[in-house]
């Protein structure tokens, strides 16, 4: 390698080692080590290993990055734009050629070549917009290396947010909102779920505390590939009235008063509590079985909870082929609400009442004893999950919508 020492050996102040660091990077990609590449360019081996590896942060002194390696773009096609397609571009500007122009000229989409001008062009003199090719690569070539520092672990405000919310059991998708909403103009304090998922559960990120995984619906430490359906029970004797029946007005949501029930199920299977969601609020009211799942209990409790609804809410009641439901006939002719099966094995059919066993299973997990809950301890968790933003809803609560809904029709 024909490389000339500099013969100023003293401080370089301001001035950095551009040659230095260009040849060294070189060498190493050549497999010298970096004792025999700092000998050759006549730089300490410290100097080296801190261009290679950066620098953790000390006291007061700030860390920094590795050093960027000079880019070598390979021959051929490539995804990303090279030196010499942001100095054509630069050449057609000034010649004033369209965007379309170009973008033909260097078999690229229109957008790719605006988007590179708005990312990489800057105001030259503060003045004029301007588009400079090796100042256009450069910034680009800083963008390059992964991983990149986090939002949230940026901003010390915006995890605390999104870690106090967590811990009041908000979902991640509607903490996304939230934030949009109490700083509409403040695109720092804006993220989207994902970003919070990976925060919580993508590996030495550690943005947020792991503990508050905690907090999420499925209370997992790691994400899991979805569950197969569990195997549906077998049907009863009684004549069953299909989902296909139902009114078209319950299928659409169109109309309120049709609701969706299903259990959920405590330790052993010895103790439960039951759901009722409103298809169009997606009102949630919880049924209280403290001594067990027989038919006539169900049977009993339900006709209970729904005789507090006004005969206008009272549509149909739809459930799946459990055989805690092996009464409903005579459900239907104590509340005058008719029933309605779904197919088996299709809990899509019911998808309000799937998703609001999952919003439960934060409150009653799953393995524990469902009956030391009272009447007053259901009350409350519906109340807290009714009042709570849905994104379904344009981010009103179960509550707000149910009461404009009732609201409309007295008048």
């Amino acid at each position: 390698m024909d490389f000339k020492i500099r013969e100023n050996r003293g401080p370089q102040g301001s001035k950095k080692l551009t040659r230095e660091r260009e040849a060294y990077f070189l060498l190493m990609r050549q497999g010298v080590s970096n004792s025999e590449a700092c000998r050759i360019l006549g730089i300490n081996r410290r100097t080296g290993k801190r261009w290679r590896h950066g620098t953790n942060p000390t006291g007061n002194r700030k860390g920094a990055p590795p050093a960027m390696r000079p880019t070598v773009h390979p021959c051929g096609p490539s995804r990303y734009l090279r030196d010499a397609d942001r100095i054509h571009i630069a050449d057609r500007l000034r010649e004033k050629a369209s965007i379309r122009q170009i973008a033909a000229e260097l078999g690229r989409s229109p957008s790719t070549i605006s988007r590179e001008i708005r990312r990489n062009g800057a105001l030259w003199r503060g003045i004029e917009w301007t588009y400079r090719p090796y100042a256009a690569q450069r910034r680009a070539d800083q963008r390059r290396p992964r991983p990149k520092p986090g939002k949230i672990g940026q901003n010390t405000e915006l995890r605390d947010f999104i870690q106090y919310h967590l811990t009041m059991r908000w979902s991640p998708e509607q903490i996304g909102q939230a934030l949009r909403a109490r700083f509409p103009g403040r695109p720092e304090m804006h993220v989207v779920h994902e970003t919070i998922y990976q925060a919580l559960y993508v590996q030495g990120r550690g943005e947020l505390r792991r503990e508050l995984t905690r907090a999420l619906r499925t209370g997992r430490a790691v994400r899991k590939p979805r569950r197969q359906v569990q195997q549906r029970r077998p049907r009863y004797a009684h004549p069953m009235v299909m989902i296909s029946e139902r009114p078209a007005g319950a299928a659409d949501r169109a109309v309120p008063g049709h609701w969706e029930h299903d259990l959920i199920i405590g330790k052993d299977s010895g103790s439960a509590i039951g759901t009722l969601v409103e298809r169009s609020t997606r009102y949630l009211m919880l049924v209280h079985l403290p001594n067990g799942r027989a038919t006539d209990l169900v049977r009993d409790a339900l006709v209970e909870t729904v005789s507090r609804l006004p005969s206008h809410l009272k549509r149909s009641l739809t459930w799946d082929q459990g055989s805690e439901m092996g009464r409903h006939h005579e459900f239907t002719i104590a509340a005058g609400m008719p029933v309605y099966f779904c197919e088996p094995a299709s809990p899509w059919q019911r998808g309000s009442n799937e998703n609001t066993n999952g919003l439960l299973r934060q409150y009653f997990p799953k393995g524990t004893d469902l009956s030391r809950h009272n009447r007053e301890d259901l009350d409350a968790v519906a109340a807290e999950l009714n009042s709570r933003p849905r994104k379904t809803l344009g981010w009103e609560t179960p509550a707000e919508h149910l009461h404009k809904l009732l609201a409309a029709t007295h008048q």
